[in-house]
């Protein structure tokens, strides 16, 4: 049994490690010199390769280039200073005064002038707006639809929520051209409403709070109607405090969801005010398609929150579905 479970250990840690690889490899790029990665460097270290000269011989080294071999075992050079500026070209120094090095460097500007190339403060401001604003109607809407597909009884029950979960396997490229046609007639493109009241529901949503709120006891229900409490009381004060930990976990789904959301925005909103983080990041991809180190940078940052949100709560998502997610 010991064996079984060191071996089962062995495995998820090499998908892990799989899984993480390409992450590990974008904060790496992030931070490397552009210069380096069109030499060639793409690996995980980011380190800086140049030649450097000791005129005085007094240890104290000068970034150069070496341009091509003179006669009488000299060198041809460029001398730069720390701002990669010519200070001296053409200079013959002798071959024995120039060295190869390579050192480890972290280029964390590559994060400043990623986020000065557009509007990115922009990107995120629309979408923490959106995300928020749905999250909060994703909350109230499963929450008041799973309470009747489980502690409801009415005709066709079964049959509706079957049909919900159905809808989960329709792509979305299926709806997209029918929702743009009816936003269109409704005056809502290029606008938030665009972006929000589509997504007021989510049956992904409705179906984790309905496993929750089926296995709380029957007991509690009669307690509560014999007090005289409502459906909604019963709802409010008693279904959602014992199940805050899934709403926490569902609210968390959903921020993730709406955030990475591109293909939606992308069709609905045209104009560069209303653009969220995924469909700008896409417009910098095309504009700085060829400097891998700020597109890195960028990817980076937009990832980061939802990195930091999963860390910060992985222990509640693994709880709710154990708890609940899992039971039919």
């Amino acid at each position: 049994m010991r064996d079984k479970k060191i071996f089962a250990f062995i495995i998820l840690g090499l998908c892990g490690l799989f899984m993480i690889t390409p992450f590990a490899w974008m904060l790496a790029t992030s931070v490397k010199s552009q210069l380096e990665i069109n030499k060639g460097n793409n690996g995980f270290i980011p380190y800086v390769e140049a030649d450097y000269l000791d005129l005085a011989g007094d240890g104290e080294l000068l970034r150069c280039k070496v341009l091509k071999p003179a006669p009488g075992d000299s060198l041809w050079i460029n001398i730069f200073d720390e701002n990669d500026v010519i200070i001296a070209s053409y200079l013959k120094v002798p071959a024995s005064k120039v060295t190869h090095k390579k050192s480890i460097k972290f280029f964390f500007t590559n994060f400043a002038e990623a986020w000065k190339k557009v509007p990115f403060g922009r990107y995120f401001l629309n979408t923490v707006f959106v995300s928020g604003i749905s999250v909060i109607r994703v909350i109230i809407t499963g929450s008041l639809a799973a309470y009747a597909f489980a502690r409801m009884r009415f005709k066709g029950k079964e049959f509706i929520f079957y049909l919900f979960i159905s809808m989960m396997m329709v792509p979305q490229p299926v709806y997209l051209i029918p929702s743009y046609i009816l936003l269109h007639h409704l005056g809502w493109l290029n606008t938030y409403y665009a972006l929000i009241v589509p997504w007021l529901a989510n049956i992904f949503t409705i179906f984790l709070l309905r496993q929750q709120f089926k296995s709380l006891p029957q007991e509690l229900f009669d307690a509560a109607s014999i007090d005289g409490c409502s459906r909604f009381g019963a709802l409010w004060r008693i279904v959602l405090p014992l199940s805050k930990g899934v709403i926490a976990t569902a609210a968390i789904f959903a921020f993730i969801g709406s955030w990475n959301s591109f293909m939606w925005p992308l069709v609905m909103i045209d104009s560069p005010q209303l653009r969220v983080l995924q469909v700008g990041l896409s417009y910098f991809s095309a504009e700085a398609s060829s400097q891998t180190a700020l597109l890195m940078a960028a990817s980076t940052f937009s990832i980061l929150p939802l990195v930091l949100l999963f860390l910060i709560a992985q222990r509640q998502i693994m709880a709710s579905f154990v708890s609940s997610g899992l039971k039919g």
